[in-house]
C-alpha cells in the first residue's frame, strides 16, 4: 500500500499570487531538493498518510480546490495516484513548485517558484510552462539577470515578485525597487507584486 509523506492537510484562503484570497485545501508533502534560508516549512517533519487518509481529509472540508505544495511535491513518484481520484470527484488541483520537476499532466494550475540563490540549478529548465511564476527578491547583482532568464525560458500567463522574509522582517523597499527597474522599459506585461498576505491576515 502506498504511503506519502504528509507535513500537513488543512483548509484556509490561498495568501499569495494570482489566486490570493481563493479558498482551497492545502495538501503539504514532505521532502525538498533544496534548502533556502528563509523557508517557512519545516518539510522534514511529516506523517505518513495513505491515500484512503488523505482523501478522507480532504473530503471533510468543504473547498473544491486544492493546493499541492512543500517541501517540493514534484518529488512524489505516486503523486499520479492521488491526483486521479480528486480529478474524478471535480476538484481544480493547483501546485506550487520550485520549477526543478516536471509537473503532472492532471494539474489545472501550475505556479512556479524558482530559486535565485539556487540559481545555477536552473542551466536547464525541465518545466517551461506556468500559469504563474514568482520569485522570491534578493538583492544581488545577478538578480534581475535572473529574472529575465526565467522569463524567457519559462512562459507563463503572469510573473511576480515577492518580498523575503527573515527573522519576521520582509525586505519590501529592495523588492518594490527591483520591481520598478524589471518593468522601467516596459509599457505592458509587468512584472507584479506577490505578498504573502497569510501572514499579515494571521492564517495558515
Amino acid at each position: 500500500m502506498t504511503e506519502f509523506r504528509i507535513v500537513e492537510i488543512f483548509e484556509s484562503l490561498q495568501g499569495e499570487g494570482y489566486n490570493t484570497g481563493m479558498p482551497a485545501i492545502f495538501i503539504r508533502f514532505a521532502g525538498c531538493n533544496l534548502n533556502c534560508q528563509w523557508c517557512d516549512t519545516n518539510f522534514r517533519q511529516f506523517t505518513r498518510y495513505t491515500l484512503a487518509d488523505i482523501l478522507a481529509k480532504v473530503k471533510s472540508y468543504q473547498s473544491k480546490n486544492i493546493i499541492i505544495t512543500g517541501g517540493e511535491p514534484t518529488m512524489v513518484k505516486a503523486l499520479p495516484e492521488l491526483l486521479a481520484p480528486l480529478k474524478q470527484a471535480n476538484y481544480f488541483i493547483a501546485i506550487e513548485s520550485n520549477g526543478l520537476g516536471k509537473v503532472d499532466s492532471l494539474i489545472d494550475y501550475i505556479a512556479l517558484s524558482p530559486k535565485f540563490c539556487y540559481q545555477t540549478r536552473y542551466q536547464k529548465i525541465v518545466q517551461s510552462t506556468a500559469d504563474e511564476v514568482r520569485i522570491v527578491a534578493e538583492n544581488h547583482p545577478e538578480f534581475l539577470p535572473f529574472c529575465c532568464y526565467m522569463e524567457k525560458h519559462i512562459k507563463a500567463k503572469r510573473y511576480f515578485l515577492s518580498p523575503c522574509e527573515k527573522n519576521g522582517e520582509f525586505n519590501m523597499f529592495e523588492t518594490i525597487e527591483l520591481l520598478g527597474k524589471i518593468n522601467q522599459q516596459r509599457r505592458e506585461n509587468k512584472w507584479l507584486l506577490s505578498i504573502q498576505t497569510h501572514k499579515f491576515a494571521n492564517i495558515e
